[in-house]
């Protein structure tokens, strides 16, 4: 990185280390109430399998989860193992309004993070 300084001064560089970045993962049952969420330090397939993984596990007995998602790289991969309980549906690309979970990521953004 470069940084303008008076020739023959050694500048000080100071770089923002009070912030971790994380990724929310999150899936809401408005019927029942309930949800699944993890937080992780990275959003890729791995990270995309365990939250399906954790939704499948939340699912009632019996009943079926469909999953809107959109279309990030990580939600489409061929590689994910989606349960037979869960269905996903994929929203337009560039439509995060279409998505519900985005009104709760914003108040979390607003109020917490």
């Amino acid at each position: 990185m470069r940084q303008w300084a008076r020739r023959g001064t050694r500048p000080r560089q100071p770089a923002a280390q009070r912030y971790d970045s994380a990724y929310l993962f999150g899936a809401i049952c408005p019927a029942r109430g309930v949800g699944a969420a993890l937080a992780l330090p990275f959003a890729d397939t791995e990270a995309m399998q365990l939250h399906l993984e954790e939704i499948s596990a939340h699912v009632a007995e019996g009943a079926h989860a469909v999953l809107l998602l959109d279309r990030a790289g990580w939600h489409t991969i061929a590689k994910l193992d989606v349960s037979s309980n869960i269905t996903p549906i994929f929203l337009p690309s560039r439509a995060p309004e279409l998505n519900p979970v985005e009104n709760i990521w914003q108040f979390l953004r607003r109020n917490w993070l």
